[in-house]
């Protein structure tokens, strides 16, 4: 076990920061870390918006849910899904459209994630935490407007970065079992089944006994949740959907 695993494996969320500023230097750093990440054809499909001003940042902790920390963390980046830059470059040279399929949207996608993932490596290697704002898209259009994101951009997730002021406990995860396939996928139902006891103990721990559940419970209650509004926004935004 090297330095970089273990600090991959003892990833936490971070919901509460110390009352203390990332540095210049710091957030240069991670945002370099994140523009070396993989990236599909060298296309770099994303773009990261640091949000600074205090009324934006309430707006945005208002559309995510009312989470606090998207106001309070010392640094809330917002990472974007960026086929506007792309359709720039390829316009200099014909009209091919670079919309209306599904690959060009998969890979703006990714390419957002694995740039925020690696930025959130770099800021863990700092000492310093992170969580991903996944609420962000349960108001998709309101915050492109704030955030004056054009067509074919749109707000995959935000994330929040600072000092930890918390040491929640380390979630477990799936067993090996139920992620990792050789040859073929094996469906393994009786991981599932352990899992979601080692969901039910943490849980419990971590919330004085206050709450019973399991995972699969918990991803019951997700399914009845689905942001159908995405597809009719991203169409809004360009993207063409089918």
């Amino acid at each position: 076990m090297n330095e970089i695993i273990s600090l991959l494996q003892n990833h936490r969320s971070i919901r509460k920061f110390k009352d203390q500023p990332v540095s210049e230097s710091q957030l240069n750093a991670i945002v370099a870390a994140a523009q070396a990440a993989s990236t599909s054809s060298n296309m770099q499909a994303y773009s990261v918006v640091h949000v600074k001003d205090s009324s934006l940042r309430s707006q945005l902790a208002a559309l995510a849910g009312n989470q606090a920390y998207v106001s309070e963390s010392p640094v809330f980046l917002v990472w974007c899904a960026d086929l506007h830059r792309y359709e720039q470059a390829v316009r200099r040279h014909g009209d091919t459209p670079v919309t209306g399929n599904a690959e060009n949207f998969i890979i703006a996608t990714v390419d957002a994630a694995l740039a925020a993932q690696n930025a959130a490596v770099a800021a863990e290697s700092l000492g310093l935490g992170v969580v991903y704002i996944g609420g962000l898209r349960n108001k998709p259009a309101e915050v492109s407007e704030l955030l004056g994101l054009p067509q074919l951009v749109y707000p995959v997730f935000g994330m929040c970065i600072g000092m930890p002021d918390q040491e929640p406990l380390l979630r477990p995860r799936l067993p090996l079992e139920a992620v990792y396939h050789v040859n073929q996928y094996t469906d393994n139902q009786v991981a599932v089944d352990g899992y979601d006891e080692s969901i039910r103990d943490y849980m419990k721990e971590r919330t004085d006994g206050k709450v019973d559940t399991t995972w699969s419970k918990e991803m019951a209650a997700k399914a009845q949740r689905p942001r159908e509004h995405m597809k009719a926004f991203l169409n809004a935004q360009g993207f063409g959907i089918e």
